[in-house]
């Protein structure tokens, strides 16, 4: 249909607004811009990560951005203005991914110091962090009820976690000739399948 394209620069993260109205890109050159999905035209630049910026997500409400960079921080943004809410400040190393709760209340980042942190998204408070992995989380999600986190790892393993307490409820272990990081992880709508991907492979969960 169209290609959205700037300056000649690495676009590491995509994501769809909630009402299909705009896209948002994450990018080497340590922005995050905002496209009209329609017309293909750049809208808004969200400058303010020191490094490259790794992982985008929307808020459900569609008002907000969140960004997460190889500066070790995360950022949400309001979608419309432009402006820098609040900075994420609590990893060790870069911030690969970034989830929001179904009820837009939360915030989970995944980084690359071993472990994914829970946030309170309007407040900035950190709630509690998840350490299982033994290597760099890359991917994170929420369940649609909210209840559960999902980490995928360096490590090649899958965890599931409790939201409210934290605890670990079950290990998903990827075959190791598979091989590789798990890269990416999407939980169905109706919360009862995992899918995950690593190295050549594609894999689908029971939750």
């Amino acid at each position: 249909i169209r290609t959205f394209q700037g300056t000649a620069i690495v676009v590491y993260s995509v994501a769809v607004s909630p009402d299909g109205k705009y896209l948002v890109t994450g990018n080497w050159d340590k922005t995050a811009r905002l496209w009209d999905i329609s017309t293909g035209q750049e809208i808004r630049i969200f400058a303010g990560h020191a490094k490259f910026v790794h992982s985008v997500a929307f808020s459900p409400d569609g008002k907000y951005v969140v960004t997460g960079s190889g500066d070790k921080t995360a950022k949400l943004w309001n979608l419309l203005t432009g402006e820098l809410i609040r900075t994420f400040k609590g990893h060790s190393d870069v911030v690969d991914s970034v989830a929001i709760s179904p009820d837009g209340m939360f915030l989970v980042t995944g980084s690359e110091d071993h472990t994914a942190k829970l946030w309170n998204l309007m407040t900035g408070e950190k709630i509690r962090t998840f350490k299982g992995h033994t290597d760099w989380v890359k991917s994170v999600a929420i369940s649609p009820d909210g209840k559960y986190v999902v980490t995928g790892g360096q490590d090649g393993t899958l965890e599931l976690w409790d939201i409210t307490t934290g605890v670990e409820i079950k290990t998903l272990q990827q075959s190791r000739d598979m091989g590789g990081a798990v890269d990416s992880v999407a939980i169905s709508p109706n919360g009862k399948y995992l899918a995950s991907a690593r190295g050549f492979t594609a894999k689908l969960w029971n939750l």
